[in-house]
């Protein structure tokens, strides 16, 4: 591996920019070599004005999921779907987490000197967090099954009420009008 040369101000030079792009990467996680590190976004919403609500718990706009207001077969189809998404996606990312910290937690050495005994560690506490995401893909599937058990119990009153909606209109031809 060749290493970069340096101007007077210590800065690589421009043509060897990104030539040990795989070192840094690898030197900040630590101990990960050569695996797959996604990027993180953290965002973080900050209203100052949640008194103005009447205080207390979230306001709609804060929640993940819309109001749980089953009034409507979209209603209900409507709610799980949104939790559904919401849980795929949390799944993702609490699953990319765990990978990130047992990366982060094996570059931590082992006080007592043991070969893998920091990647051991590491594993026993990621396992959890990879249990949360798996709980959150179960989530997911049970949200969409929640939807098709609705439709097969409530079969008859949907279908009920969807032979009494109008059917679209056809343009009616007029042959008086000639």
């Amino acid at each position: 591996m060749a290493t970069p040369t340096r101007g007077t101000n210590g800065a690589a030079n421009k043509g060897n920019k990104f030539a040990n792009a795989g070192a840094a990467a690898g030197g900040f996680v630590g101990a990960l070599g050569g695996s797959f590190v996604p990027p993180v976004n953290v965002t973080v919403n900050n209203n100052r004005n949640g008194a103005a609500h009447g205080g207390g718990g979230r306001t709609h706009a804060e929640s993940l999921l819309p109001a749980p207001e089953f009034t409507s077969p979209a209603q209900v189809r409507n709610y799980c779907n949104t939790l559904r998404a919401a849980a795929v996606t949390l799944s993702i990312e609490v699953a990319m987490g765990a990978e990130i910290l047992k990366g982060v937690l094996a570059a931590v050495p082992d006080p007592d000197g043991r070969a893998f005994g920091s990647r051991v560690r590491a594993a026993k506490v990621a396992r959890k967090m990879q249990r949360s995401a798996d709980a959150l893909r179960d989530a997911a599937k049970n949200a969409a099954a929640c939807y098709a058990a609705f439709q097969q119990e409530y079969e008859e009153e949907i279908n009920r009420v969807r032979h009494r909606a109008r059917k679209p209109q056809h343009p009616v031809m007029n042959w008086a009008q000639q």
